[in-house]
Order: structure tokens, then C-alpha cells, then sequence
């Protein structure tokens, strides 16, 4: 697992060939639009264009939740954007993410339309239009808006450094996979230490900065995530598993965690979301089965 050679960085990097790996095909030193490609709209007045990852699920799941206390408001259409062909550098979603990252939302509601982008942001925006999920006292909000971009800050060494190094990189290399690893496991003792003594992580209420750490922490306390649960010893947080086995549970959280999903059982994946009924007539196991009857 050691790297086999010394790489010595030129005096002014320049691009000339992809660096291998997974998403190698995806990356590049510049932004905007690759192609053109007009964005779909559908009926409802926020349209989520976003993918099933992590980033993506903090969406999902915000929106199940509201749609769950009642605001009809919250009706979305939620579009797949594969960012394996490259369509987050297509011109319509560049024009509603510069930054070509899913997952992007845009709300119709009003006279103009209101293009948020960046996971974070999602969720305190809808957090704030709504009204929910997100506490009023200035104390108890502080904590969880601390916590809201603690996740932020902390994500990329979960994904982009230990993640990147341990799962997707073209080859093992001990150095970066010892310094995220190390990282990663420093984040977890924080999670699990804040949670021996809250049930949730900004204390006694569920609010977004559960619904932004969960898909990435409890994810990854479940075994879902890099293959990694036995290298980095996931059952040893045990209050970590007490709260994501909690939100395991949310029927939200089971809905959200479908939406714009490309892996696991066809019965999991709705990769297209438009009414609340396509969780039971749209999956991919039901589209199947439709499209062998036909």
C-alpha cells in the first residue's frame, strides 16, 4: 500500500492528460459549460436537479421532511443529473450552479426565479422559507448552524481525501490514506462524543444539521460508504450508530435516500421524482416490469 515513486511537482502545473482514477473524466482545471443543454421544468414550484450521493440526499430528505409536516409548498420535481456523461457541465445547469457540483434547486414560486446551490445552502434556505428544522432560539440555532458547517468543512476529507484515496484513486498510496484516515477518524470521535450527550446533534430536536451530517457520517457508520466500515472500525462509535440507526428509521429519510438514485436494489431507485405516488408505481423494479409487459 506504499507509493512506489517520488513525484517531484514541475515549476508551473499544467494539464495534459487525465490523472487517472474513477472520475477522471469529470475533472478539469476550468469551469462552464462543455455542451448545451436546456434544463427540464416540471409542474411544481421547486425543481431539484441532483443526483443520489450524499450531497444529493441532504436535498431529498429536507424536502420529504416538509412535504411531511404539511407544507404543500414543498412539492418538488427532482431530475437526474449524471455527473458520470458530464451533464453538470451542461449550460442549463452551469446557468443554475456555477460550480457544476450537484445538487442545485431552483424555487418558482415567486415572481422570479430563486436559484440556490451548494448542499448547505439548500438546506438553510428551505429551512428558513418554511419555517422548520431549524431552531428559532438564538442559542439553540448558533448550535445547530455550527454543526450545519462543521459537516461542510469536514466533508471533504471524508470524500475528497479519504474517499478519493481509499476507494476511487488510481493506485494505494499509504501517506494520504493514513493522513485522511486519521482525519476521518478524528471527525467521528467529535460526532460521538457531541452525541453521548444529545439525542440528536444539536440537541433534543432533529433539525438540518442531522439531515447534512447524516447521509455522510451515518452512512458511513452503517457500511454504506468507500466499503470502509471494518478499516476504520465504525462500530467503535457507538453513539454515531445509536443516531444513525434513529434516522435510518424516519420515513423521510427512507423516501429521500431514494430520489435520484443509481445503485442498489431497482426497488430503492426513483430516478425521477415528480408526485409522492412515484415512490410506489416509478421505482426501477416497477418501470421493469412495465417495460417487459409492453
Amino acid at each position: 500500500m506504499t507509493q512506489t515513486s517520488e513525484y517531484a511537482p514541475p515549476r508551473v502545473w499544467t494539464w495534459e492528460k487525465e490523472n487517472g482514477g474513477q472520475f477522471a473524466s469529470t475533472n478539469r482545471p476550468v469551469s462552464g459549460p462543455t455542451h448545451e443543454k436546456v434544463l427540464p421544468v416540471g409542474r411544481h414550484p421547486l425543481q431539484l436537479y441532483s443526483l443520489g450521493t450524499p450531497n444529493g440526499v441532504k436535498a431529498t430528505v429536507m424536502l420529504e421532511e416538509l412535504l411531511a409536516l404539511g407544507h404543500r409548498g414543498a412539492e418538488y420535481d427532482a431530475w437526474l443529473i449524471r455527473i458520470g456523461d458530464g451533464d453538470q457541465f451542461g449550460s442549463g445547469f452551469v446557468d443554475i450552479n456555477p460550480n457544476s457540483k450537484i445538487p442545485a434547486l431552483v424555487d418558482r414560486s415567486g415572481a422570479q426565479p430563486v436559484r440556490v446551490f451548494e448542499s448547505g445552502a439548500i438546506l438553510l434556505y428551505l429551512a428558513e422559507k418554511f419555517g422548520e428544522l431549524l431552531p428559532q432560539d438564538s442559542a439553540q440555532r448558533a448550535e445547530c448552524l455550527s454543526w450545519l458547517f462543521w459537516q461542510i468543512g469536514s466533508a471533504p476529507y471524508l470524500g475528497g481525501g479519504f474517499g478519493h484515496f481509499y476507494a476511487y484513486a488510481p493506485s494505494k498510496m499509504e501517506y494520504p490514506i493514513d493522513r485522511f484516515t486519521m482525519e476521518v477518524k478524528r471527525q467521528l470521535d467529535v460526532l460521538d462524543k457531541q452525541l453521548a450527550n444529545h439525542e440528536y446533534v444539536a440537541g433534543s430536536a432533529y433539525t438540518i444539521a442531522d439531515i447534512a451530517i447524516w447521509p455522510w457520517y451515518g452512512a458511513l457508520a452503517k457500511g454504506r460508504l468507500y466499503d470502509a466500515a471494518e478499516f476504520l472500525a465504525v462500530h467503535e462509535y457507538r453513539h454515531v450508530q445509536r443516531w444513525a440507526d434513529a434516522i435510518d428509521q424516519r420515513p423521510t429519510v427512507k423516501r429521500g435516500r431514494m430520489v435520484n438514485r443509481l445503485s442498489g436494489e431497482p426497488s430503492s431507485q426513483l430516478r425521477e421524482r415528480h408526485d409522492a405516488t412515484d415512490f410506489e408505481t416509478r421505482t426501477q423494479d416497477k418501470l421493469s416490469v412495465s417495460s417487459n409487459a409492453g
